[in-house]
């Protein structure tokens, strides 16, 4: 069986879902996923949550804004990512919930998409599984930060207010990243600044090599076009780190690059500033029709 995983990124809580498995209350796939899901159901796919949650252990429930409980299927903390923890581990157990899919859901090969550091999960997770079962067909990314996110940047001071040029939105989001991040990071905050990353990309040399590799980037923020580090962004991740466009081919050889100009990084984003939440990344039918394209290329 080919299989599409969908991975959340950093601080998500996301149940364990298959194509008929999901949670009974809330959003059944949690607040990044469950419209993806919904749609690529719609289209027939084997489609599969990978499950996340605030620190280690199993997800169950998520208590906070737009949750979710009753979850059918719980699985246990091996597979499960620590979606605030440091990249590599997140791969690990990634790797972990990829190779059960094979065994318990026989799943020869993967689609991986992934929102955000999720994306950063998957590559670190392809360099664990090695030749192992699943194989990986294909890489799908939704804002993710492959040089950097403002959140890191900010906390290295590689992006200053100064680059936010007056702009308010951008200010306040700028401001409030040293809090977040020390509420809601065990080590992710630090590994999503372009400094963290320009090395970490060099261990990957090799990992993509077979595999072709979608990206799609937001680009709601354009006040201004510089620093290119910032702008334009999606509220957390610039479109040139969205993009991928620093990663040296050595690392990313295959890639196909999209962006999608109205677009803020998730809903939580969407609803702070009385977007629509199909203006979110994972909720936009276009950004839809784009990984229906890939996953059918």
């Amino acid at each position: 069986m080919d299989a599409v995983v969908l991975v959340s990124g950093a601080a998500a809580v996301t149940p364990y879902t298959s194509a008929d498995s999901a949670a009974g209350q809330g959003l059944a796939a949690g607040n990044t996923l469950t419209a993806l899901r919904a749609h690529l159901l719609e289209r027939h796919a084997a489609v599969f949550t990978a499950p996340a949650r605030i620190g280690d252990g199993e997800v169950s429930e998520d208590t906070g804004w737009q949750g979710f409980a009753d979850v059918p299927e719980v699985l246990p903390a091996a597979v499960t990512i620590n979606a605030v923890g440091d990249i590599d581990a997140a791969g690990r157990k990634l790797a972990a919930f990829l190779r059960w899919l094979a065994v318990d859901h026989g799943a020869t090969s993967v689609s991986l998409v992934a929102h955000s550091m999720g994306g950063l999960f998957c590559r670190a997770a392809l360099r664990e599984l090695g030749s192992d079962t699943p194989a990986v067909s294909r890489l799908i990314t939704l804002g993710t930060p492959w040089h950097g996110a403002l959140l890191g940047d900010v906390l290295t001071g590689e992006v200053t207010a100064d680059d936010a040029q007056g702009d308010a939105a951008t200010l306040r989001i700028l401001g409030a990243s040293p809090a977040y991040a020390a509420e809601n990071s065990q080590g992710a905050a630090a590994e999503v600044s372009a400094r963290y990353l320009s090395e970490w990309n060099a261990t990957q040399t090799g990992v993509l090599d077979d595999v072709p590799v979608t990206v799609i980037g937001g680009a709601h923020f354009a006040a201004h076009s510089e620093p290119d580090r910032l702008w334009p962004h999606d509220g957390l991740v610039s479109l040139r780190s969205a993009l991928a466009t620093d990663v040296p081919a050595a690392v990313l050889p295959r890639v196909e690059r999209h962006t999608v100009a109205g677009d803020v990084h998730s809903i939580f984003f969407a609803n702070g500033l009385d977007l629509p939440w199909e203006r979110a990344l994972t909720w936009d039918p276009a950004v839809f029709e784009i990984v229906d394209a890939a996953l059918t290329a």
